[in-house]
């Protein structure tokens, strides 16, 4: 891989490692590992099994080729049409065989026996040579110097960044709703989470910057935040994606202010583009691999021309999860940092994991897994869209005009009588006077659905308020049968119990449950909803 020689360097940001970060040291055992790779090297240092008593002769998998999903979707949602496909190819190239085995002949194959031994912090040098090739061709980070290092999965790159980065007593940034394991993650270490406000593309600018402008420690209690976390596709919960001049906007702040992003972005390749009903929809596009990058919102790394961003990347969104494997995008010193902290925690990813992947994407080149990728864009659309389709046809939904990140819906209980909003003609017959029980923006990317409960609606609202409802609407979901996500553990300020007398929210996940089981959880969650509302409901 070769990378453009014009573009600048790094800046020095060794001021932004933690204490902790800068006492570490070179593992004594793992700072040997250099010299493996010398053929004529006797190694009696370090306490390695021998491979001869290792169980394992040859593993083997059963892959799918990269284009078995369909680009196309159907008029209507019907996600598991592509089985069909899967099974009209199988024994022809359907599915290839992936071997690996303990000896190969073949000093370029991958060597299970090497995979089955204590590995590299940094991770197989065969997957990181096909992510550099993958992170210069996708996201073609703006300075020259940067590093690949594989991890655990998303959360355990975050956890590394989190401790060398920050210092206990320090506060971090991150949106006014997240992902709750970051700050769970961070908490133990010292860390408190400082929310900032958001709007339909994710964490607002113009509230990032005023929170910097005028940060004040004596009144704060902290030093000024030296580190964003931050989900900026398919944000985690609220599905916010942010365009790449919200971007550009965060990013001059951050330079302003010295701040470094750590950019978790598991469900980049998840764009799933606006949602249409269904009788304005028809058939998309097909796009080549390279109008597919193209269309994809930039990658922070695009516009870092500091190295001031640690993006976190993850196979479990687009792989499986239970591979636990990951990788940071990141300028040197902090790779070299990382590394140092892998090799006296993780010490390295499982190696089974790196050589089912290594294998995969050999078979696959990057041409297939970015095919593979554009497949996964479609289920995920299919899913999205079932989704919103069933709300409609359980709820009245009436759309607003568009906001900044697509179409907000109200969503009604069904009246008792025959006049009502027909949603597939967009006409709104004899509006009724009650105000709507929900309301959502469809996500452009990702797998989660924010409902925005409307409590103000309910009888009890004002002597129970928000938090006592959120928790109450859904442990009747989940006694009901539906368990979703209570809007209130997403929120940095979780141990502060904020009761502002605001809406409440719940999160669903929309990514797994086959139609029938959507169908049925939305049409029970309706009939929990208008039990509750209902005016005879005061308890």
């Amino acid at each position: 891989m070769s990378r453009c020689s014009d573009l600048p360097n790094a800046l020095d940001l060794s001021h932004h490692l933690s204490k902790v970060a800068q006492a570490r040291q070179v593992s004594p055992l793992k700072g040997l590992q250099k010299y493996l790779g010398r053929k004529d090297l006797i190694v009696l240092a370090g306490g390695l099994p021998h491979p001869d008593l290792f169980p394992f002769e040859e593993i083997s998998a059963n892959v799918y080729s990269p284009d078995i999903f369909p680009l196309r979707s159907s008029k209507k949602s019907s996600f598991p049409s592509w089985i069909v496909n899967l099974f009209s190819r199988k024994g022809s190239n359907g599915w290839a065989k992936l071997k690996i085995r303990k000896y190969p002949k073949d000093p370029g194959e991958l060597n299970l026996a090497q995979l089955l031994q204590y590995g590299l912090s940094s991770g197989l040098p065969d997957l990181q040579k096909l992510l550099e090739e993958f992170v210069e061709r996708v996201y073609r980070p703006a300075y020259g110097n940067w590093k690949i290092l594989i991890h655990t999965g998303n959360t355990d790159g975050w956890v590394r960044a989190a401790m060398t980065l920050c210092d206990p007593g320090d506060a971090f940034l991150t949106s006014e709703w997240t992902y709750p394991s970051a700050v769970a993650a961070a908490s133990p270490l010292g860390l408190r989470a400082v929310p900032v406000p958001m709007d339909g593309e994710g964490m607002r600018s113009d509230a990032l910057f005023t929170l910097l402008a005028t940060w004040d420690k004596g009144v704060r209690g902290s030093p000024r935040p030296r580190v964003m976390y931050t989900v900026p596709t398919g944000q985690n919960p609220t599905g916010a994606t942010m365009d790449v001049h919200r971007k550009n906007e965060i990013y001059d702040i951050c330079v302003r202010f010295d701040v470094i992003i750590v950019e978790d972005d598991p469900y980049y390749f998840l764009q799933e583009g606006p949602y249409t009903p269904p009788q304005n929809r028809v058939a998309r596009t097909e796009l080549s691999n390279e109008a597919f990058l193209a269309s994809l919102v930039p990658s922070y790394l695009s516009i870092d021309y500091q190295g001031r961003v640690v993006r976190l990347d993850s196979f479990s969104k687009t792989i499986a999860p239970g591979c636990r494997l990951g990788w940071f995008t990141c300028n040197a010193l902090f790779a070299e940092r990382f590394e140092r902290q892998g090799e006296t925690s993780t010490q390295a990813p499982s190696g089974l994991s790196q050589g089912l992947v290594t294998a995969l994407l050999l078979n696959w080149k990057f041409e297939g897994y970015v095919r593979w990728l554009r497949g996964l864009g479609t289920q995920y659309r299919e899913r999205r869209d079932l989704c919103i389709d069933l709300f409609a046809e359980f709820f009245k939904l009436k759309p607003r005009s568009p906001g900044i990140n697509g179409t907000p819906y109200d969503g009604y209980l069904k009246p008792r009588s025959l006049h009502s909003f027909d949603y597939w003609t967009e006409k709104f017959v004899d509006v009724p006077n009650e105000s709507p029980v929900i309301s959502f923006v469809p996500p452009t990317s990702g797998m989660f659905l924010w409902l925005q409960i409307n409590f103000k609606s309910h009888p009890s609202f004002s002597r129970l308020g928000q938090r006592a409802l959120e928790t109450r609407i859904c442990t009747e979901f989940a006694d009901a049968g539906v368990l979703v996500g209570p809007g209130f553990i997403f929120s940095p300020r979780l141990t502060d119990n904020i009761d502002d007398g605001g809406p409440g929210h719940i999160r669903l996940s929309f990514s797994n449950a086959n139609p029938d089981v959507l169908k049925k959880a939305i049409s029970i969650m309706a009939v929990v909803l208008e039990r509750l509302f209902s005016s005879g409901d005061q308890s």
